[in-house]
C-alpha cells in the first residue's frame, strides 16, 4: 500500500493481464482469482486496478473513468481471492457514478467510489509538468518490485529520499491492446508503488501504510509506453502524511493527478 521501496529484489513473475481477469458470480459482483504467495499485504495498487475494472463492467462501453477515490480500510492477502460487490449510484446522460466494496473473507478491505463519463468537446490545457519544464530523461534500468510485468527507469531525484522513489519512468511490458479501460487500470496499477512523502522520513519517523488515494484521468494513456512519476510532500502532522503528483506522457501530456495520504509513525524499535 505505497510502503514500497525500490530495490535489486527479483520483480514478480507473472501476468498483468491474466491478474486483472474478473469472474462475474452474481449480478454487480465479480471476483479476482489471480493468487499468489508473497510475504506482504496485498498491493493497493492491485485492489484499486480490480475494483476500477469491476465498476467499468457495470457502465456503457463509452464512458471512461475520469477520476476515483478509494479507501485501504484493511491488510489484503494475496493468496485468497478478491470479491468486489458494485453499486450503481446513477447513470446520468453524460455520467455514471459506481461503488464497489473489496471483500476478503467477509471483510471489507478497500472500498472505492468512481465516476465515468462520454466526455466532451473543450480546449486542451494543462500547465507545464517536469517532463516539460526540466526535460527529465530517462536514467538507468530500475528493478520495480510486487507488481507484474511493469519495468522501471531511474531519473534525477529532485528532493532527498533515501528510501522512496518520488521521481521515476515505468511502464507495462505486457501488451494491453487497444483497450483504453485496460491501460486506464494499469496506470491505476502503478499509481500506488512510489510515494511522494520520502523525504519527509527520518530514523525517528516514517510514512507506512495508504489510508486514502485519489486518482484524476485527464487524458488517454498508453502505458506500454514511459510514463513518468512525480510526487511532492505536501504535509505531515498528526500521524499522516499527504502527497501529491503527476503521471505525465513521454511527450509531456499530463494524463493523470494523484493525491495519497498514508500513515506517519514513530519507527518502532
Amino acid at each position: 500500500m505505497g510502503d514500497v521501496l525500490f530495490s535489486n529484489a527479483e520483480p514478480l513473475e507473472g501476468s498483468f493481464l491474466e491478474m486483472m481477469e474478473l469472474e462475474e458470480i452474481d449480478t454487480n459482483i465479480y471476483r479476482a482469482g489471480y493468487v499468489f504467495e508473497e510475504p506482504y499485504a496485498l498491493y493497493g495498487g492491485q485492489v484499486a486496478a480490480q475494483s476500477l475494472l469491476a465498476a467499468a463492467l457495470t457502465v456503457d462501453e463509452d464512458r471512461a473513468p475520469h477520476s476515483l477515490h478509494g479507501y485501504f480500510l484493511r491488510p489484503g492477502n494475496a493468496s485468497r481471492p478478491t470479491v468486489f460487490q458494485v453499486f450503481r449510484d446513477r447513470d446520468g446522460r453524460s455520467y455514471s457514478a459506481r461503488r464497489v466494496v473489496a471483500l476478503q473473507g467477509g471483510q471489507v478491505i478497500f472500498n472505492m467510489s468512481a465516476s465515468f463519463t462520454i466526455g466532451e468537446e473543450s480546449p486542451d490545457l494543462h500547465e507545464p509538468t517536469a517532463a516539460q519544464q526540466s526535460a527529465v530523461r530517462l536514467g538507468a534500468p530500475t528493478i520495480i518490485p510486487r507488481m507484474f510485468a511493469f519495468e522501471g527507469r531511474s531519473t534525477d531525484q529532485v528532493r532527498p529520499a533515501p528510501d522512496y522513489p518520488m521521481r521515476f519512468w515505468a511502464r507495462c511490458t505486457e501488451e494491453l491492446g487497444d483497450s483504453q479501460l485496460m491501460h486506464t487500470c494499469a496506470l491505476t496499477y502503478l499509481s500506488d508503488i512510489g510515494s511522494g512523502l520520502g523525504s519527509y522520513n527520518t530514523d525517528e519517523y516514517k510514512s507506512m501504510s495508504s489510508l486514502d488515494h485519489a486518482i484524476w484521468f485527464h487524458r488517454p494513456v498508453d502505458m506500454n509506453d514511459w510514463v513518468l512519476t512525480d510526487f511532492a510532500p505536501r504535509s505531515a502532522a498528526r500521524g499522516r502524511g499527504l502527497y501529491g503528483g503527476d503521471m505525465t506522457a513521454l511527450d509531456g501530456t499530463l494524463v493523470a493527478s494523484v493525491a495519497q495520504e498514508s500513515l506517519y509513525r514513530r519507527v518502532r524499535k
